[in-house]
Protein backbone atom coordinates (compact mmCIF):
# COMPACT_ATOMS: atom_id res chain seq x y z
CA UNK A 1 0.00 0.00 0.00
CA UNK A 2 2.74 2.35 0.60
CA UNK A 3 3.72 2.34 -3.17
CA UNK A 4 0.23 3.13 -3.98
CA UNK A 5 -0.28 5.71 -1.90
CA UNK A 6 2.88 7.14 -3.28
CA UNK A 7 2.52 6.83 -6.82
CA UNK A 8 -1.13 8.11 -7.13
CA UNK A 9 -0.41 10.93 -4.00
CA UNK A 10 -2.94 9.72 -1.83
CA UNK A 11 -3.43 9.30 2.09
CA UNK A 12 -2.61 6.13 3.65
CA UNK A 13 -6.37 6.46 5.40
CA UNK A 14 -7.73 6.66 2.02
CA UNK A 15 -6.82 4.19 0.64
CA UNK A 16 -7.64 1.96 3.54
CA UNK A 17 -11.28 3.05 3.33
CA UNK A 18 -11.09 2.57 0.16
CA UNK A 19 -9.52 -1.38 0.64
CA UNK A 20 -12.01 -1.59 3.43
CA UNK A 21 -14.75 -1.02 1.81
CA UNK A 22 -14.06 -3.10 -1.26
CA UNK A 23 -13.92 -6.26 1.43
CA UNK A 24 -17.24 -5.64 2.23
CA UNK A 25 -19.64 -4.87 -0.72
CA UNK A 26 -19.36 -8.46 -2.10
CA UNK A 27 -20.48 -9.46 1.08
CA UNK A 28 -24.40 -9.48 0.52
CA UNK A 29 -24.42 -11.26 -2.42
CA UNK A 30 -23.11 -14.02 -0.81
CA UNK A 31 -26.03 -14.08 1.65
CA UNK A 32 -29.10 -15.83 1.46
CA UNK A 33 -32.57 -14.26 1.39
CA UNK A 34 -33.15 -14.91 4.87
CA UNK A 35 -29.59 -13.97 5.74
CA UNK A 36 -29.95 -11.05 3.83
CA UNK A 37 -33.80 -10.38 6.10
CA UNK A 38 -31.64 -10.97 9.98
CA UNK A 39 -28.86 -8.87 8.36
CA UNK A 40 -31.71 -6.20 7.81
CA UNK A 41 -33.12 -6.44 11.06
CA UNK A 42 -29.85 -6.37 13.30
CA UNK A 43 -29.16 -3.10 11.84
CA UNK A 44 -32.45 -1.68 12.27
CA UNK A 45 -32.03 -3.02 16.03
CA UNK A 46 -28.52 -1.34 16.44
CA UNK A 47 -29.75 1.86 15.19
CA UNK A 48 -32.58 1.71 17.57
CA UNK A 49 -30.45 0.76 20.02
CA UNK A 50 -27.96 3.60 19.61
CA UNK A 51 -30.76 6.49 19.46
CA UNK A 52 -31.63 4.91 22.73
CA UNK A 53 -28.23 5.47 24.20
CA UNK A 54 -27.76 8.97 22.39
CA UNK A 55 -30.99 9.81 23.81
CA UNK A 56 -32.73 10.48 20.67
CA UNK A 57 -35.99 9.44 19.90
CA UNK A 58 -36.55 6.19 18.71
CA UNK A 59 -38.71 5.20 15.80
CA UNK A 60 -40.95 2.68 16.09
CA UNK A 61 -42.35 2.25 12.30
CA UNK A 62 -41.51 -0.53 9.50
CA UNK A 63 -40.54 -3.51 10.60
CA UNK A 64 -38.92 -3.51 14.17
CA UNK A 65 -41.81 -1.74 15.11
CA UNK A 66 -44.34 -5.11 14.15
CA UNK A 67 -41.70 -7.74 15.96
CA UNK A 68 -41.94 -5.08 19.18
CA UNK A 69 -45.54 -5.71 18.96
CA UNK A 70 -45.51 -8.53 18.71
CA UNK A 71 -42.85 -9.58 21.48
CA UNK A 72 -45.23 -7.02 23.70
CA UNK A 73 -42.47 -4.45 24.00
Amino acid sequence: MPEVVRVFDLTETAVGLWLAQADESHLHKDLERDERAELAELRRENRRLREVIDGRPVHRGGEAGRSQRRAGV
